[in-house]
């Protein structure tokens, strides 16, 4: 749904259209998750493939739009109340916004396993284990990235290995405290699918974002001139305003390198 929406709203050419298909869709996903006592998988990929499909029939504008991705500490990255509705605001401001799976972080997760065993010593069962777990999770959305794949709007989600690949050459893999290496996998990722404008978001103190998330922009920056990265503190203490006046500096920038294209 956030792929789908997020990647449409932007563009409906009816306004309010896309909210709501969203609306349709989940009374249905709601239903068929509450209301079956035994769940089809065979349902699941259908409609996984048919909600693609729709959102990526809806009529749109040909508009060109800054894609601005958001990136960074868990609960603010994803949580509206968290981060001050960060996509409605760009979207506001004339963006898409282009957030990553939640998904991708159990799987970061799992995969932070495989070094453990090859380096630090961890069991190589449950390194194994945990490679087993990241195939299940990619058989459950590989409707999904089929059709993601086959659409013409949409980008498929990257796997965990190219994540992985992704941060190599700029972050250890063992850098593993809080979001990690994913969190610079994650931003690379954005900017090879065109999302080169980034806000990476942090609340109050999360040193695995203020170390890892800001220590990085630099290199980034420099293997990739054209990505226009500002980082963005979240917490009760800090000053709304500068919080957007800082993302409007980001967007105009955005909006300058999108007309020079």
């Amino acid at each position: 749904f956030m792929r789908c929406v997020y990647a449409t709203r932007p563009y409906e050419k009816v306004k309010g259209s896309a909210n709501k298909l969203h609306r349709k869709w989940k009374r249905r996903v709601t239903q068929f998750v509450s209301g079956e006592k035994m769940l089809s998988h065979r349902k699941f990929n259908w409609m996984c493939r048919q909600i693609i499909k729709e959102f990526d029939e809806l009529p749109r504008t040909d508009v060109k739009k800054p894609r601005v991705g958001i990136v960074g500490e868990i609960l603010v990255k994803f949580h509206p109340e968290a981060n001050n509705h960060l996509a409605d605001l760009l979207e506001a401001e004339g963006a898409e916004a282009v957030v990553p799976d939640l998904l991708d972080f159990l799987l970061y997760c799992l995969y932070n396993n495989k070094f453990k065993a090859e380096e630090l010593g961890m069991s190589k069962k449950a390194a194994h284990t945990s490679l087993l777990g990241i195939k299940a999770l990619e058989f459950l959305r590989s409707a999904a990235r089929s059709a993601f794949e086959k659409s013409v709007h949409f980008d498929p989600p990257a796997r965990i290995e190219e994540l992985a690949k992704y941060a190599a050459p700029i972050v250890s893999i063992g850098n593993q405290t809080g979001e990690g290496w994913f969190l610079t996998g994650e931003m690379m990722e954005l900017i090879h699918t065109g999302a080169k404008n980034i806000v990476c978001t942090q609340p109050f103190a999360c040193l695995p974002n203020h170390i890892v998330g800001k220590g990085v922009i630099k290199k980034i920056r420099h293997r990739y001139p054209e990505a226009n990265i500002v980082a963005i503190d979240y917490d009760p203490g800090a000053s709304e305003v500068n919080q957007l006046n800082r993302i409007k500096l980001m967007l105009s920038t955005a909006q300058k390198n999108l007309n020079n294209d």
